[in-house]
């Protein structure tokens, strides 16, 4: 299945989130190499996901989800490093009472505290989106911002001129 995806830096979390309720999401990386990439995700301690992403090529990729049972996602979490913790927020827009885009906010906590990224999948590269006031800098093609790199290089780490 492709997955193609756009990220933003969010620049006003509280019009972002306003009234929505998060989920906590855990996550971390059993492989993850220049073509490829295997994680384990837990959700609100409830659910477990295995996923398969391809390399990205712009905003496109591979990417194949498979629910798995909750203590077959904490057995394999145990073998990952450099594990993600994060609340994410799913906020839909509509127009005319028609959705129009629907963005998910994730709020990093941890070794990422202080990182917010909203997200929005789109059915073809040239799909164009209304962003909210919310939204802030594009960060799609800049690889630090993938949570895979944010697993080994936490947020907190960089330094502060790279942050904006």
């Amino acid at each position: 299945m492709k997955e193609i995806e756009r990220k933003f830096l969010v620049n006003d979390l509280n019009k972002a989130i306003k009234g929505l309720k998060g989920r906590i999401i855990r996550q971390g990386y059993l492989m993850k190499d220049s073509n490829f990439t295997v994680r384990i995700r837990i959700i609100d301690n409830e659910e477990g996901y295995l996923t398969l992403k391809s390399k990205r090529c712009r905003f496109t990729r591979d990417e194949y989800e498979y629910s798995i049972p909750l203590n077959h996602a904490r057995d394999l979490m145990k073998s990952c490093s450099g594990i993600i913790f994060k609340h994410r927020y799913e906020r839909m827009t509509y127009h005319n009472t028609k959705l129009e885009d629907y963005f998910v906010i994730d709020v990093f906590h941890g070794d990422n505290e202080g990182l917010i990224l909203a997200e929005i999948e789109l059915e073809n590269e040239k799909q164009e989106i209304k962003l909210p006031s919310w939204v802030g800098k594009e960060v799609t093609e800049d690889p630090r911002y993938y949570n895979a790199f944010l697993s080994k290089n936490p947020y907190k780490e960089w330094p502060n001129e790279s942050q904006n």
